[in-house]
């Protein structure tokens, strides 16, 4: 592990060419409950991005149509201050013919093209954080920033993730049960009493971020209910021992070699840190960075981090959350935001800048990794000729 200073990381050029500049496609949107989130994301990056990189921004709506927007053009929007606008802009294809490494879009009535050299994906929530959107990008063969498939998927499903690190024996779990959706109709006994001896306990979908669907219950009498707003989210619901804990964070970017931000710590006002909190409550938590905490405890969660970050597949940009338990100090491993939120009042660019890298820099980090990711993906064999005896 590796702390991030102003003159670490990677670079990347502004220019493909001494013609022109990069060309970065920032796609926001999506059909998740955080569609929302997803754009206010797009609207940071894309303001700031936009002073050194060519920004195209493409819209993905909540029925999952895609459109390439004219510029890039902000609205007001109740609860999150400014979001990157979505508008109908005619039917648009991607070329899945290209031989560059680029995404190209076209529209299929004027015949307009855009070439895009590296995306930015912003799609939290499922279809865009949880591998969909990165596999598509693969196919393609454009690079973009964030982990891949792999790292994706198993960091979106919150049971696959914490039994990965529960299995290295790296990091406490706090202790869970898994509901699938089949088994709404008939809730095995053993079940009901394994869940009603963690009480208070967590109810949450298990591929959803920003805390969308979560309900926290304290009688076995709620449990159907909150199983059917998570269930609502996802096939898949967390049960989740309510632990009296502190909650802290930490940024990681980095692909073989991880580099780990200061911690933060999160000081909900409300009984958690719930959707409301995060966004629409402006007095819903606090955020302290740095934690005040000693530096070993700062320097076991740094550590902690970069560990379950490379065990869990992460590349390019991850936020890895903890508990601390308030009685005994035990550390529990809470989850890990392969997609974490970039606006204004995010955990993530937040912990980079405290710790010496700018909103602007940290972009062209996330980008240089993506590139050099890219390239190493390049050079993997395509082909597999067996030679005969």
């Amino acid at each position: 592990m590796k702390a991030m200073n102003k003159k670490s990381g990677g670079s990347s050029s502004a220019k493909t060419s001494k013609s022109r500049k990069l060309c970065l496609g920032i796609i926001y949107g999506g059909k998740s409950g955080e569609h929302d989130v997803s754009r206010c994301s797009a609207a940071s990056v894309a303001l700031i991005a936009s002073k050194k990189y060519n920004v195209i921004c493409i819209g993905i709506t909540r029925q999952g149509l895609w459109y390439v927007q004219d510029g890039i053009q902000i609205e007001a929007h109740p609860a999150f201050g400014q979001v990157l606008s979505l508008k109908e802009t005619g039917t648009w294809l991607i070329n899945m013919h290209a031989t560059t490494d680029t995404l190209e879009l076209y529209n299929k009535k004027t015949g307009k093209s855009v070439a895009i050299d590296i995306v930015f994906p912003l799609v939290h929530g499922t279809y865009g954080e949880d591998g969909t959107l990165q596999g598509l990008l693969d196919m393609v063969g454009v690079p973009y920033v964030g982990p891949g498939v792999l790292g994706s998927a198993v960091g979106m499903d919150k049971d696959i993730a914490k039994r990965v690190v529960q299995n290295s024996g790296t990091v406490a779990i706090v202790p869970f049960e898994t509901v699938r959706l089949a088994d709404m109709a008939s809730l095995n006994d053993t079940l009901l009493q394994k869940i009603a001896a963690m009480l208070p306990v967590f109810v949450k979908p298990a591929n959803a971020g920003s805390s969308v669907g979560i309900s926290k219950i304290t009688t076995i009498t709620d449990l159907q209910k909150a199983l059917q707003k998570a269930f609502a989210f996802d096939t898949k619901v967390v049960v989740e021992k309510a632990v009296d804990c502190h909650e802290f964070e930490v940024a990681v970017m980095g692909n073989e070699k991880p580099l780990a931000s200061a911690v933060g710590e999160v000081i909900p006002q409300h009984d958690y840190y719930s959707y409301e909190a995060k966004y629409v409550d402006k007095d819903g938590a606090k955020l302290a960075i740095p934690a005040h905490i000693p530096d070993s405890l700062a320097l076991t969660l740094r550590q902690a981090a970069c560990s379950v970050y490379t065990m869990l597949e992460c590349e390019g940009m991850a936020r890895v959350d903890f508990f601390v338990d308030k009685h005994d100090g035990t550390i529990y491993f809470n989850e890990v935001n392969t997609l974490p939120g970039f606006t204004s009042i995010s955990m993530y660019p937040k912990l980079w800048e405290y710790s010496g890298v700018s909103y602007p820099k940290l972009i062209d980090t996330l980008i240089a990794y993506a590139f050099r990711r890219h390239r190493v993906k390049k050079k993997m064999v395509k082909a597999f000729l067996s030679l005969k005896k």
